[in-house]
């Protein structure tokens, strides 16, 4: 089927997406793509609407919003299924963050847009979380820890105010400050990492938050993880090396280290807060596995 299935997010970017989606879709038109649309109306709804779609012969699909749009489609193709034909993902970013966007170009929603006029896609990986209750892919990043503590905070109060709303969640986390650990063993590890940290990243990309160069390395297509940890520290030198999280310098901290992996294992220990594409989820985790090449992205 040569049509896109453009699934709307209405709430996205705090109700911009619901005015610029109408428009920006027109444009999209008037260059002859042909686009059936649809409106999710609340959290997981865009899931079933993609499941629905892949399912009816829809192979392109646009997400309308941020990277939670996005991210839904994906896991409404992907989740719980042996076998996906190949699908392409385009991205109209009306959203809060857009961080997947970032790592391809400055103005990713000008690149985004050209993209799907001159039908240009790029091969892009996956990550895939089992847990105890199924499965759940990842197209930019999941976190454990303090990034996950201000997502869920900036979600519940700040989302509104997009990237400041990011920032005042990082600095009512940062006066909440806790450091625990997260048991895990990567690749051929024969031993279990059980040490204390402020954080824990699995990247897909590089950016979360908007503009957060949380993982300077990543590459969305190298068939690998790129795996960030910063270990315990305090408040104070929290403090002093937060913009070092705004330009990829934190990974020179003596503190954090960086590894890309194909293959993580969790000591189960309970669910735990974790942030998926910038959503927060309560899971208790198994594995995390990269599937190369998973879906073409338009950009």
């Amino acid at each position: 089927m040569d049509r896109f299935f453009a699934i709307v997010n209405p709430a996205a970017g705090g109700g911009r997406s619901a005015k610029l989606a109408g428009p920006a879709l027109a444009r999209l038109r008037e260059k002859g793509l042909k686009v059936d649309v649809i409106a999710s109306t609340g959290h997981g709804h865009a899931v079933e609407l993609a499941r629905e779609a892949y399912d009816q012969g829809y192979r392109k699909f646009l997400a309308v919003g941020g990277d939670g749009t996005a991210h839904e489609i994906l896991n409404g193709i992907f989740a719980g299924r042996t076998g996906v034909n190949r699908i392409a993902l385009g991205f109209l970013p009306l959203g809060t963050g857009n961080s997947f966007l970032r790592d391809f170009a400055k103005d990713g929603a000008a690149a985004s847009l050209q993209a799907l006029v001159e039908g240009r896609t790029r091969t892009v990986d996956l990550l895939r979380l089992r847990h105890a209750g199924g499965e759940v892919y990842s197209f930019n990043l999941l976190s454990v820890g303090f990034t996950a503590d201000v997502a869920a905070l900036t979600n519940r109060m700040f989302k509104p105010f997009g990237d400041l709303g990011y920032l005042l969640g990082v600095f009512v986390r940062v006066a909440q400050l806790r450091r625990r650990p997260m048991a895990l063993r990567c690749d051929d590890d024969t031993e279990w990492d059980e040490g204390r940290t402020l954080f824990v990243t699995f990247n897909n990309s590089k950016y979360t938050g908007g503009t957060m160069l949380i993982a300077p390395d990543a590459d969305p297509s190298d068939g690998l993880i790129e795996f960030v940890r910063w270990g315990p520290i305090g408040r104070l030198g929290l403090l002093r090396t937060l913009p070092r999280l705004y330009d990829g310098s934190h990974i020179q901290h003596p503190l954090a280290s960086r590894r890309a992996v194909r293959h993580v294992e969790f000591k189960a220990a309970g669910p735990v807060d974790i942030m998926i594409d910038g959503e927060v989820a309560t899971l208790e985790c198994r594995t995390l596995d990269v599937v190369p090449g998973a879906v073409d992205v338009f950009i």
